[in-house]
This record gives structure tokens, C-alpha cells and sequence, in this order.
């Protein structure tokens, strides 16, 4: 092929086109449980017999088995003639439910909630607001009644939250140095897996998670150990209800949720119950000051318009909005993964 015709073909649009197709060939494998029976098997396992502990079709799990090898997910050996397939470490590490580590739940949240929502993104652009009540039929006047639309809704959220801080939470919770912060409030603490990393990195600090009653009560069933004695709970509506005095509050992945002038009001509110010299902890996606990036961040800018009223933001519309609420001596540190820090003082 000469350089003229490869200028002429388009790879780069030909890849973002299918790149669903990718997307749903890992949800696929991960639904069925292909890397969970890979794991729980010894070495290499041919496509029959795959399928056959799957209960799929030999045909279907052949193709699939091949596009996870072609992704770089599974491992391809030949025995007796016959192509057999192992997890690579990768799928090991984040695909298998039993990992640490795993992001089988978010991939789960991602397939079952987000996709639906993002079928009608052209909808969400031309209206300018999410698109909850198309995708499931449910008003979204309250946010967070069609978040946690039902309590197996809910648990698949908070299992999502809790993969994504098993991976993340330790590069935000010490990006800065929070060990003068001994009494912490994580605002929307959801499952609990920020605090349990802020505990294991500030051995003389305290967390309490304070949410929604019932997200509260699922933390405790499901999530938290009950011999933690350094995380404790309160249950509560942060914009409706009093906040508890504390040295140092977190906000993770909450502002973008949220419109400026609801952020202001939450953020002003915050401000107010903060001992003097406490702080307050921001951890979001960031965007570039031009908007150049990062792509993922500009990615979850348009899945938070598809499902919520926020948006994600600079560091300097963060400030802005810490400034307004009062808070000064503003600091912000990427951490090079998905999500930053900002640190502000009262």
C-alpha cells in the first residue's frame, strides 16, 4: 500500500466507530463469567469446555473467547491441535470478581446503567439535560431517588464506588498530607471504600461516612467490617440536614453531580460547619484549563450530562466555587490517574 492510500483510510475514525464493540465484548465476557471460571480452572481451557461450564453455545463462546484473546485479555495455547485459553494478568488482577482489585462491578454498572443512558446522548446534547427517565422509565426530579432506583440499583452503585477506590482512593487520599486531620467526614461516603483508605493511610485518624439512611444501612450490611472501629457512620441529607463539626471534610466525585449554584450552596455550607484551620478535601476528574483534556475527563463530562445535572470542571472553576463559598489557601495536585485533589482551608 503506498502512503497515499494510507493516508485514505481512515483508522482512527474506523476505530472510534466500533469502539462499542469493544465495550461490549468485555461486558459480555465478564456477564457470562469467562475470566471467573478461567481463574478457577488449572491451566489452559478449551472453548467446549468453556462453553459447556458457561451453559453457552460452542459457536458463540468460540467467537468471543477469539475477540478476548484479539483485546489482549486471554492468553491462546494449542493443545492436541485445538486453540485453549487462560486469563492474562490483567484480567486476572481487574476482571475476576474474587481480585482485590477487581472492576468487574463498575464494568457491570457500566453495561447495565451508563449504556442504556448513552443511547440517547443525542437527546441529552440537544436538551441539555440527563436522560434517566427515557433509559429506565423512572423520574429523575431527585437525583439520587433515580440513582438508587431500587436496592439492587443501589448495591450495584455502591459496588462500582467501592472498585473504584480500591484502585484510586490511595493516590487522592495522599496526594496531600492529611495526618493533621483527625476528625474526617466523608460527605457521601457511599460505600465506605475512601474511608477505609484514609484510615489505613493516617493511622490516628477517624472517618465517619455520612449519606443517605438507607445507603447508610447497606454500607454497614454489605460494605464496612464491623471490627473497623475508626470508620463510624451518620445518617443524613448533606443539603437538608446540619453537618456535624469536623477538621477536615471529603467531597469525592459529588460537585459534578451538581450544578455551580448547588455546589455553592453545599460548599458554603460546608465552609460554616468546618473548625477553623479544618479543610476540605475535593477529589473529581479534573479537565485541562483549555479543555484539551484529559479525554476520559471530557468523556465523564458528557456521561454526567446524560445522567445528572453536573458537569466536570477545571481546577480553576473548583477554586472559583471554594473562593466564593470562603474558603482560601486552594491547592491542587493531579495524581495521573483518573481522578485529582484539591485541598482548601477554612
Amino acid at each position: 500500500m503506498d502512503s497515499g492510500s494510507e493516508a485514505e483510510y481512515p483508522r482512527k475514525i474506523l476505530d472510534y466507530m466500533e469502539g462499542f464493540l469493544v465495550s461490549k465484548t468485555l461486558f459480555a465476557a465478564c456477564e457470562l463469567g469467562v475470566f471467573d471460571f478461567l481463574l478457577a480452572s488449572e491451566g489452559p481451557v478449551s472453548t467446549a469446555d468453556v462453553a459447556r461450564g458457561l451453559s453457552a453455545s460452542v459457536d458463540g463462546m468460540e467467537r468471543l473467547l477469539t475477540a478476548c484473546a484479539g483485546l489482549q485479555l486471554l492468553h491462546t495455547h494449542t493443545r492436541d491441535g485445538e486453540a485453549c485459553y487462560s486469563n492474562t494478568e490483567d484480567s486476572r488482577i481487574y476482571l475476576t470478581k474474587s481480585s482485590p482489585k477487581s472492576l468487574y462491578h463498575s464494568i457491570q454498572y457500566s453495561s447495565n446503567t451508563i449504556y442504556l443512558c448513552w443511547h440517547y446522548l443525542t437527546d441529552a446534547v440537544r436538551e441539555g439535560k440527563n436522560q434517566y427517565e427515557k433509559a429506565f422509565g423512572v423520574s429523575s426530579s431527585d437525583l439520587f431517588e433515580a440513582l438508587y432506583r431500587s436496592d439492587e440499583e443501589m448495591i450495584k452503585f455502591m459496588q462500582l464506588m467501592n472498585s473504584v477506590w480500591n484502585i484510586c482512593g490511595r493516590d487522592v487520599v495522599t496526594a496531600f498530607d492529611l495526618s493533621p486531620f483527625k476528625s474526617i467526614y466523608d460527605l457521601g461516603g457511599c460505600s465506605g471504600a475512601l474511608a477505609k483508605q484514609c484510615v489505613s493511610a493516617y493511622p490516628e485518624t477517624t472517618v465517619t461516612i455520612f449519606d443517605l439512611p438507607k445507603v447508610v444501612q447497606t454500607a454497614k450490611e454489605h460494605f464496612v467490617p464491623t471490627d473497623e472501629r475508626r470508620i463510624s457512620f451518620h445518617e443524613g441529607d448533606f443539603f437538608r440536614d446540619a453537618l456535624p463539626e469536623a477538621d477536615l471534610y471529603i467531597l469525592a466525585r459529588i460537585l459534578h453531580d451538581w450544578t455551580d449554584v448547588k455546589s455553592l450552596e453545599l460548599l458554603t455550607k460546608v465552609h460554616h460547619s468546618c473548625r477553623p484551620g479544618g479543610g476540605l478535601l475535593l477529589i473529581e476528574a479534573l479537565l485541562n484549563e483549555d479543555r484539551s483534556g484529559p479525554l476520559t475527563t471530557q468523556l465523564y463530562s458528557l456521561n454526567m450530562l446524560v445522567q445528572t445535572e453536573g458537569k466536570e470542571r477545571s481546577p480553576s472553576e473548583y477554586s472559583r466555587l471554594l473562593s466564593n463559598a470562603g474558603f482560601t489557601h486552594i491547592q491542587v495536585r493531579r495524581t495521573g490517574k483518573i481522578y485529582d485533589a484539591i485541598l482548601a482551608r477554612k
